[in-house]
């Protein structure tokens, strides 16, 4: 009788050592611990013993009964505290979880927010190499190699004639030399220069646009341009257009909103002025038609570029640049 209940232990607490959830331990203790289980029905037995092996052969049919109880309680704790009880701590009732999605970052939602604008009225969406020439990326611009305009760019050069474009308004040119008027294009991309502080870095986004055709005028240019800044910002944003100078657009003029931050009382982000540039702008100078083949007496047209960053700080009120090309995660989920 005694082989038999240290028998019955060794297979318990070997049992007890592969379980793999309460499920599995609640089964096993009934098969050796409950009422007709293998403890149990040992203990019942022992009457049947000569009665000089009664006493010990309860005595150890007791102590075997406490070990495999304690055993048993011990197994149920180290499954509720592990995480491996895949019945007791989860309700598979529960209907499922779905996996958190990302979101598309802030420049990319801007990037889209603007071509949508733009598309609306009649723009398609124009793409060209980010390793430009310099006559693309320059000449062709009409900035030639001594043009002053040349140090505003902090230019990236990969050698005398390749450059990182320091601007998407090369996609104008190439999209010029193959299509005849009208063209109306928008032409989003990435671009580099050799700058970086709170409002500048290495490489950043831009959206040039172009339209040419038969008598286009100024008041066109500001007709689309009004209609784009009040389809991102609001209906009822207040602009202005400044005289300025491009080489390649003759008028040239910046376009200024009313700070969106302050509503035009003055504030640190719009220097105390009220007023926030946007854009650069004007009628596409005669020396680029020249350039690309045009016929500058049947043909006018304008153009116009901005920062995608700056707009997306102004609209989602960001204060640094660099936090768009950081990656963290707790600024990017705000999107």
């Amino acid at each position: 009788m005694n082989d038999s209940i240290k028998q019955i232990r060794e297979e318990a607490l070997n049992a007890l050592r592969e379980v793999p959830d309460t499920g599995a331990l609640q089964s096993l203790s009934t098969a050796f611990l409950g009422r007709k289980g293998r403890v149990t029905s040992f203990l019942r037995n022992i009457a049947s013993l000569p009665v000089e092996e009664r006493p010990k052969a309860g005595q150890e049919a007791n102590r075997v009964k406490k070990e495999l109880e304690a055993a048993f309680e011990a197994a149920l704790e180290k499954l509720a505290s592990d995480g491996t009880d895949m019945t007791g701590a989860i309700d598979v009732t529960l209907p499922g979880r779905k996996p958190p999605f990302g979101s598309l970052h802030p420049v990319t939602q801007i990037t889209r927010l603007i071509c949508g604008v733009f598309e609306r009225i009649g723009f398609d969406i124009a793409e060209g190499p980010e390793v430009e020439s310099d006559y693309y990326n320059f000449e062709a611009l009409n900035i030639p190699k001594d043009h002053p305009a040349r140090d505003m760019q902090d230019t990236f050069y990969v050698s005398d004639n390749v450059v990182l474009r320091t601007h998407t308004s090369p996609i104008q040119i190439r999209y010029m030399t193959t299509h005849t008027p009208p063209v109306r294009i928008i032409a989003p991309g990435r671009v580099y220069r050799c700058d970086s502080d709170l409002t500048h870095t290495p490489m950043f986004h831009q959206v040039e646009g172009l339209l040419v055709d038969r008598d286009i005028s100024f008041g066109d240019l500001k007709g689309v341009l009004t209609t784009f800044i009040r389809g991102v910002f609001d209906a009822n944003t207040d602009i202005r257009f400044r005289p300025s100078f491009f080489p390649f657009t003759e008028p040239s003029a910046e376009l200024d909103i009313r700070c969106v931050i302050c509503g035009g009382k003055g504030c640190n982000v719009c220097s105390h002025t009220g007023w926030l540039e946007i854009l650069g702008c004007g009628m596409v100078h005669p020396a680029v038609f020249e350039n690309v083949g045009y016929d500058t007496r049947a043909n006018s047209g304008f153009a116009f570029g901005m920062g995608i960053e700056r707009i997306a700080m102004l609209k989602f009120g960001i204060n640094d640049l660099r936090l768009f090309f950081e990656s963290d995660i707790r600024f990017l989920r705000q999107f």
